[in-house]
């Protein structure tokens, strides 16, 4: 140690007083003591006074410098001594001694220690020396060890307990330097050891070691030699010495320095020449003996074991064992079978018991145990060492049941014989096995068959200190000090330790292999540590390390298994149960591991079987099971000693002891249930569950989750086990497949504590995540679970085929062992799905619905699972994980079905867009329904459909399509659910609307699928899309034939809306099949089935529902569908005419479609009649007007659907259809039409034969056929001729004069006020209309057939008149009232429709008055001839608007006509028609019919003012033109103008004051101007009408003479009265006339007026004299102003004189 300068002058300081004080101590009786410490103290003031460094100098002088001290411990004076050990320990501390001092100061103490003179301080200053520095070396080293050791031997015991503590330092000192030695040599070359000298018995130390290990090895050579009573070699001068201190010095050396002895082969010599044999030889008396044995013969005694010898001698062979047994294999094999041996019963309890603990210290020592096997076990010849020490621990602990334990004292050890149990060997504060006592916990044990042993140690403590090998200070054998059951706590102890040590080599050393091997090949590796599950150890394993891993299991685990059971039966403790069931399920791992199957499978035998209750568990497991695996060891060579055979009987009480005690803690009863039946028979009564059966339950299920991979076969006594438990648990399954706590099982006697209540969520999760656990298992593992799996299953099913409720567990769990497999499905897919499937297949209900339930679910999670690579990529898995659900189809129970399309709808929500491939199977599945199915499975299946038609089909592959519509279909044809035919048209819609709108990409996606459009109506002559479309179209046809009246109108409206809204896409080829193979085989089938219909009124909805009357027979619904089809198909020629047109037979085609119309048309169903009628207006591009007056029979009550209400868009192409009537085809088309139309037309309005008839053709029909006719002649222009002119007249005529029914009459016939037509007859004014306009626009070729239009438009107004009658049928005119007898037909109001026609023929005549056919066949004659009636009948008319109109259409027909007459006056074509017009306009202005007296005066004049118009007609365009207008014509018109000028009243009674309104002034004024404005009086010259007008002047000149005579007359008579107003009014107009008449007559030219004109106007004088007398101021004034003009006539003119 390094010493500064200070502290060395320091020590200088404390020498020289210490000096000083030994100088004045001896200066009286030891001079030479003074003189030595004086020249000391010189000495010292010498060496500080010249040296610098004090420490080294002194170390030179340091003999000088000790004398003095040497000198006073001679003195052996108490006092000095004392002085002179301090100064010395002093220079000691300092390290100021020289070699040569030391030995001085060592020889020193000898004398000392021989004196006995202060051992204490001796011993201290040995220390400091041999503590300090290296310098005492060799012999010297030994003298001061000797000295110690003879110290300890004094018999102070202070002395000896310090010495005793200074020879245990000073020797690791010694070895402490070794260790120094080696570190500062480890450089150089180690020398070559040749120890055969030292064999040869040489003691001395070999030359190769240095000197430190020189030393300690002599100083541990003689410590041997001493220890076997020999004489020392190198610590001379011993004089005593004991084996015990020798051994705890050996011992302590060996523990503290083993590398010493590993590292120096000298020492290992040691080891095995002088420890191991000193060793063996002392064991001699604890091999030898055994207590109870009959004593030896006397000469050769038999020597008794010495507790303390015997325990050292353990400590010492532990050491050996646990730190050399590297370089001491033989003799380690020595000591382990003297500790095995040393447990036989025979041996004395202590010496057992220390065995034990040395085997405990080996037994937590892994690597030890592990070097045991390898050395020993792994050998061929070699004794089983390791195997026995299991097997000597497990006979320990079952011979500590099997016999008493004996009394631990020596002397009842060496009776001779095993004493019998005594009570007293049961717990005295026991009673019932139980501690007795409230609140106070039952003490740990383990009790069997009466046998109580109490556990000291729950836990094996590894650190623990051991109770004998600790008892050094006693000297004899320990009889009562021991705890009781220290021995079973050790020797369990001891069994855990081994277990945990096996485990701990195995797993570490496979750890490290395993990462070599993933490192190597990078094997998948799951970094969840809580999801690692054991697995099987690959072959790519060591075979070395996997030998001796086997031989570690192979060696211990015939001798661990039935001692753990044993303790497992017997445990009351739960920690301790713990600590067993731990150990179990590791050697079962381990076991599992190595393919060790036999051994797995009898610990997990062991465990089932500790988990049930005993009688049960006979019945339930397979117990030859474990004692097949014994016997399987003990043919691989295991020897077995007989107490093993205690298996039969220790691991289970329940052979032949009965049950346990019922009071017994460990079986107290927590759970009562039912058992589960088995197929060997079911036990009767309830099973009783103990607390240690739920925790023997959680082991199992732990060992199941943590080492899963390993099981193997063995899953199925595990999983029996697990099944039986939770039946009687009440654990029943659960979504999932989890079990979920239901209560206890059923029965009267089933109970379940409250604890295990609260528990049994707790052992559900565990189940689920042993199950959940198995996503960690190997592919090999996996599939042993699986079938351990299917075969529980299947034992449950053939109990549920005997009618005894089934237990659900397996499938529960193989639902939900394949819910956590799904990366890997397909390696358990296809047992897991087959066996559910035969499940789904049972007849026990709760079964089958777990198998449905099981399957469905599975089927659900997988299709969920996002795989990789993903599912629709992956089209064999897919196809692989649908088929189950596919399969269930097959199933016959409804229950069954119903989860499989529920599934279904599940997987289609989930993964709709993902299914890809899948779809053919998944529609397959949900297209399998039949109508014996029921309702509820048809609902649901359809569900499913519903969801792919609405959502996925853009996610569907084209090619599956086809499939879609093909399963849409089937739902529409079935007839359990109506509502499910209509909404699966309704899809089958949505489906072609996705195709259409879709059209590009399907049409791509079918051409790239060679195998698209698999069924019948694929033709290889058509498009991919196009068979598609027409499969669409055929499946909807299919359904226009249904049964069902509301399916077959869906079907068809969707059938023809789809063909008309998508028809573009079609190929010409697919047209034609879509013509001959779709559309006329329902044309045909619907008009068959149509025809064969039922008249009998039907109920439906078992009559709850009202059908309207217009549906109440089948025939009445098939007519609706015939009506529908019909126009649907007309509507495609219609809309698609461009495209059909092409074809070769369209023609043809047209054609059938003609005949299909003229069939319907002609139907007695007025329904479809008229819808054919549409139809034929359909395919001629006509739309039912939509006037306010149609009828309503024509419109809603039909039932036919228009155009808009079906949905349909009409395609653009169709505009320009028009323009096809170029062509001859199309010409031919057309004239077949025309055709059909009028035979049409011919049929249904010929009048009937009777007046009698049931029904006659409806107005909408006729109005509808006559619609008809103008776009239809459009197409025929070219070809009408007067002979098809006259066809269509008749058809015309007759159709208007068709009655309606009496009943219908109300909603059909306007009233007679009413002014507007009725459809039919617009329709046929239509008609006309156009024919006139065609004839207009036409060649003149078609000229000629005006008068026939002429013709029959007249005959149309005289329907005004004179309405026309149909056939012999009685009808009722509007007009007609207050009749008696209702007829049943009502002829319609003709009046505005001839009125109409009237309008008609005038505008026409305007237009065509100077053709040539008009002129020639007297049109202008029929006209006004027509026209008389009307004319003449006037206020006679059923409508005054008639004669109105009449008279106004004549005027303006006139205006045009008489112009035309004029010119051909010598014609023959106008002869007739002036008499005919004569009489005309003298019926009208001089009408038979009396003015009706309820006319208005504004009326009155209005008619007034018409009649007038007349006159103005006259004026204008007759009287100026007498050379062109016959004569008579002339003559009867002037007549007329006369009749008219001077109108006198009606009456002939001065007092009716009213008769003035009769009078038409302004129409008589009008004529008398007329017939003035004519008269010859104005005229220049003289014409030949001047007779004419004469005549009329006489004839006026008259009238006014009358009317002057009676008007005095009245007047004499009226006396003071006045004359009515119309009179008065009368004499006005007469004196106005004469004045005007007279005023012309003077005004005209000479010679123009005759003579006897003056002598008429002469004459009137007198009567002008005699109106002076009246009193009217009217009259007077007129009256003055003629008689002013008679002025002039008082002398006769000179004028008058020359005309004489």
């Amino acid at each position: 140690m390094a010493t500064t300068q200070g502290a060395a002058t320091k020590l200088l300081d404390s020498l020289q007083t210490d000096l000083r004080a030994l100088s004045n101590e001896a200066k009286r009786k030891y001079p030479p003591v003074k003189e030595a410490a004086e020249a000391g103290i010189l000495k010292i003031k010498t060496l500080m006074a010249k040296n610098k460094e004090i420490i080294p100098a002194l170390v030179a002088c340091s003999g000088e410098i000790l004398q003095p001290f040497l000198l006073g411990c001679d003195t052996k004076n108490i006092k000095i001594v004392q002085i002179c050990l301090v100064s010395v320990q002093k220079l000691i501390s300092y390290q100021a001694l020289s070699a040569v001092a030391a030995r001085n100061v060592v020889n020193m103490l000898w004398s000392l220690m021989e004196c006995s003179i202060e051992e204490v301080k001796v011993l201290q200053t040995l220390l400091v020396l041999l503590t300090t520095s290296k310098i005492v070396q060799g012999d010297i080293l030994a003298k001061a060890i000797v000295i110690c050791f003879r110290l300890h031997f004094f018999k102070d015991s202070t002395t000896s307990n310090t010495a005793s503590a200074t020879v245990r330092q000073v020797v690791t000192i010694v070895f402490e330097r070794v260790v120094a030695e080696d570190k500062s040599i480890q450089d150089s070359e180690k020398p070559i050891v040749d120890m055969e000298s030292q064999k040869s018995g040489n003691k001395s130390a070999p030359p190769t070691l240095y000197p430190c290990a020189r030393d300690a090895y002599l100083l541990f050579q003689d410590l041997c030699y001493l220890v076997n009573a020999d004489q020392p070699y190198w610590l001379l001068g011993m004089t005593e010495m004991t084996r015990t201190f020798g051994l705890e010095l050996l011992e302590s050396i060996l523990n503290a320095f083993p590398q010493i002895f590993l590292n120096h082969d000298e020492f290992s010599f040691l080891l095995k020449e002088r420890v191991c044999p000193l060793v063996i030889k002392l064991f001699s008396p604890s091999i030898k003996y055994r207590q109870g044995s009959p004593a030896p013969p006397s000469p050769s005694p038999v020597e008794k074991p010495y507790f303390p010898i015997s325990m050292r001698l353990l400590r010492v062979v532990s050491v050996l064992l646990q730190k050399y047994y590297s370089v001491l294999v033989t003799e380690c094999e020595i000591f382990l079978s003297l500790l095995v041996k040393f447990l036989d019963g025979d041996k004395p309890m202590w010496q057992r018991a220390l065995a034990l603990e040395v085997l405990n210290k080996i037994s937590v020592n892994p690597k030890l145990l592990r070097s045991i096997c390898q050395n020993y076990d792994m050998k061929e010849h070699s004794s089983k060492v390791f195997r026995d020490i299991v097997n000597g621990l497990g006979s320990f602990i079952q011979s500590l049941f099997v016999t008493p334990m004996p009394d631990r004292s020596v002397t009842q050890a060496v009776t001779g014989q095993n004493p019998v149990q005594h009570p007293s060997s049961s717990n005295p504060a026991m009673m019932g096995n139980l501690h007795v006592g409230g609140g106070v916990t039952p003490q740990p044990a383990f009790v069997y068959r009466g046998i109580w042993i109490p556990l000291v140690q729950v836990s094996p403590p590894s650190t623990a200190k051991p109770t004998y090998l600790e008892m050094l200070e006693k000297t004899d054998p320990p009889a009562c000090t021991i705890q009781d059951g220290y021995g079973m706590s050790v020797a369990f102890n001891c069994l855990l330790d081994i277990v945990k040590g096996v485990s701990c080599i195995i797993t570490t050393e496979l750890e490290t292999e395993q990462e070599k091997v993933e490192a190597r090949d990078r094997r998948r590796k799951d970094s969840n540590c809580d999801g690692q599950v054991d697995s099987v150890i690959g072959d790519d394993i060591d075979a070395g390390l996997r030998s001796l891993w086997e031989c570690l299991v192979n060696s211990s685990w015939c001798g661990v298994l039935p001692s753990l059971a044993l303790l497992l039966d017997a445990s009351t403790d739960e920690t301790a149960t713990e600590s067993i069931l731990k150990s179990m399920q590791v050697y079962a791992s381990l076991c599992g591991k190595l393919t060790l199957n036999t051994p797995r499978d009898a610990f997990i035998t062991s465990l089932c079987k500790a988990s049930l209750p005993p009688h049960y568990a006979l019945t339930v497991l397979n117990i030859q099971s474990t004692n097949s695996a014994s016997q399987g060891a003990k043919d691989k060579g295991h020897k077995r000693t007989s107490s093993k055979d205690f298996l039969s009987t220790g691991i289970g009480y329940s052979a032949d002891s009965g049950p346990p005690e019922a009071s017994d803690g460990r079986n107290q009863v927590v759970a009562v249930g039912t058992p589960l039946p088995t197929v060997l028979g079911t036990q009767q009564g309830p099973v009783m569950l103990t607390a240690k059966n739920l925790q023997c339950m959680r082991a199992i299920l732990s060992v199941a989750h943590c080492h899963g991979g390993i099981l193997g076969s063995a899953w199925h006594l595990v999983l029996t086990t697990l099944q039986h438990l939770t039946w009687i648990l009440g654990l029943k399954p659960a979504s999932g497949g989890s079990l979920k706590a239901g209560g206890a099982s059923d029965g009267p006697n089933a109970v379940i504590t409250t604890a295990v209540m609260a528990e049994l969520p707790v052992l559900s999760a565990m189940l689920s995540r042993l199950f959940e656990s198995s996503q960690y298992l190997d592919d090999v593992a996996l599939h042993h679970l699986v079938d351990a799996l299917c075969k529980l299953s299947s034992e449950s099913m053939e109990l549920a085929h005997a009618n005894r409720e089934p237990s659900l567990f397996a499938v529960a769990k193989l639902l939900e062992t394949g819910l956590v497999n799904l990366p890997r499905i397909e390696i358990l897919w296809t047992p897991v799905t087959g066996h559910l499937l035969e499940v789904c297949q049972h007849s026990h209900l709760r079964m089958r619905e777990w198998g449905a339930e099981a399957v469905t679910a599975l089927v659900r999670a997988a299709m969920a699972y996002k795989h990789q690579p993903p599912l629709h990529e992956n089209v064999r898995l897919q196809a692989m994980l649908l088929s189950p659900l596919q399969e269930l189809t097959g199933v016959g129970h409804a229950d069954i079905r119903q989860k499989q399309l529920e599934c279904v709808l599940q997987v289609i929500q989930d993964n709709g867009e993902t299914l890809e491939h899948g779809w053919p199977m998944v529609l397959e599945v949900i297209g399998d329904v039949t109508n014996d199915q029921g309702e509820n499975l048809i609902r649901v299946a359809f569900q499913s459909l519903q969801l792919v038609v609405n959502d996925f089909l853009p996610m569907m592959p084209s090619q599956y399509l086809q499939v879609c519509v093909e399963v849409s279909a089937k739902f529409g044809l079935q007839n359990q659910e109506l509502n499910i035919s209509l909404t699966s048209i309704g899809l089958l819609w949505n489906i072609a609307d996705y195709l259409y709108q879709n059209r590009n990409k399907i049409k791509v996606g079918l051409e790239k699928d060679a195998s698209v459009g698999e069924s019948s109506l694929k033709a290889s002559h058509l498009p991919p899309s196009d068979a598609l479309w027409l499969c669409v179209y055929s499946k909807l046809a299919d359904l226009c034939v249904d049964q069902r009246p509301a399916v077959r109108k869906s079907a068809g409206q969707t059938l023809f809306s789809t063909i008309s809204a998508h028809g573009s896409l079609l190929e010409p080829p697919t047209w034609q099949t879509v013509l001959w193979q779709v559309l006329f085989p329902v044309l045909d089938k619907v008009q068959k089935l149509s025809g064969d219909a039922s008249t009998d009124k039907t109920e439906m909805a078992g009559g709850n529902i009202l059908i309207h009357h217009s549906r109440d027979t089948a025939e009445k619904q098939w007519a609706e569908t015939r009506v529908l089809t019909l126009a649907g198909v007309a509507r495609v020629f219609n809309t698609w005419r461009q495209a059909l047109k092409p074809l070769g037979d369209y023609p043809r085609a047209w054609a059938l479609l003609l005949e299909y119309i003229e069939s319907a048309a002609l139907s007695s169903s007025s329904e479809v009649s008229l819808a054919a009628l549409k139809s034929f207006q359909e395919i001629l591009e006509i739309q039912t007007p939509g006037k306010k007056g149609d009828s309503k029979e024509g419109s809603d009550s039909t039932g036919t659907p228009s155009i808009e209400s079906i949905g349909r868009q009409k395609s653009g192409s169709s505009k320009s259809d028009l323009s096809l009537q170029g062509s001859a085809d199309d010409i031919a088309l057309w004239s077949n039409a025309w055709r059909v139309w009028h035979s049409i037309g011919i049929q249904s309005t010929s009048p009937p034969d009777s007046n009698k008839v049931h029904s006659l053709p409806s107005q909408a029909f006729l109005t509808a056929l006559i619609q008809i006719f103008p776009p239809l002649f459009e197409h025929i222009k070219p070809r009408f001729v007067s002979a098809d002119l006259q066809k269509l007249c008749i058809v015309l005529r007759s159709a208007v004069s068709v009655p309606v029914s009496n009943e219908s009459s109300p909603f059909l016939v306007p009233s007679f006020a009413d002014n507007e037509i009725t459809s039919l007859q617009e329709s046929v004014l239509t008609a006309i209309d156009v024919i006139q306009k065609a004839i207009g626009d036409g060649p003149d070729s078609m000229k000629c057939m005006y008068p026939l239009v002429f013709n029959q438009l007249l005959v149309f107004v005289s329907f005004a008149c004179h309405p026309p009658n149909y056939g012999k049928i009685e009808t009722k005119v509007i007009n007609q009232t207050n009749t008696t007898k209702q007829p049943e037909w009502i002829a319609m109001n003709y009046v505005p429709f001839a009125e109409k026609s009237l309008n008609m023929v005038v505008e026409l005549y305007k237009t065509t008055a100077t053709y040539k056919a008009v002129i020639e066949e007297h049109v202008l004659q029929n006209i006004i001839k027509t026209l008389q009636t009307p004319l003449g009948m006037k206020y006679g008319c059923p409508s005054q608007s008639t004669w109105k109109l009449s008279i106004s259409s004549l005027l303006d027909v006139l205006h045009i006509a008489l112009p035309v007459a004029r010119q051909h006056v010598s014609d023959s074509a106008f002869m007739g028609m002036w008499s005919e017009l004569a009489t005309a306009l003298e019926h009208f202005l001089f009408s038979q019919n009396s003015t009706p007296p309820t006319l208005s005066i504004d009326e009155f004049q209005e008619h007034e003012a018409i009649d007038i118009e007349v006159v103005q007609l006259l004026r204008e365009e007759v009287l100026p033109f007498p050379s062109n207008i016959p004569q008579p014509f002339m003559a009867l018109m002037m007549s007329m103008l006369n009749r008219g000028s001077i109108h006198s009243t009606s009456t002939t009674s001065f007092t009716d004051t009213d008769t003035g309104r009769q009078l038409r002034e302004d129409f008589a004024k009008a004529c008398f101007e007329t017939l003035l404005q004519f008269s010859f009086i104005t005229k220049s010259v003289i014409t030949n009408e001047g007779c004419l007008t004469k005549m009329a002047l006489s004839a006026l000149l008259t009238r006014c003479q009358e009317v002057l005579k009676k008007y005095v007359e009245d007047e004499k008579l009226s006396g003071k009265c006045p004359l009515p107003r119309p009179r008065m009014s009368e004499i006005a107009f007469v004196l106005k006339a004469v004045g005007t008449l007279l005023e012309s007559l003077k005004k005209s030219r000479p010679g123009n007026v005759d003579c006897e004109t003056w002598r008429q106007v002469i004459s009137l004088y007198p009567y002008l004299v005699d109106c002076t007398t009246c009193t009217s101021s009217q009259v007077c004034k007129a009256l003055k102003e003629v008689l002013q003009h008679y002025q002039d006539l008082l002398a006769v003119p000179a004028t008058a004189i020359q005309n004489s």
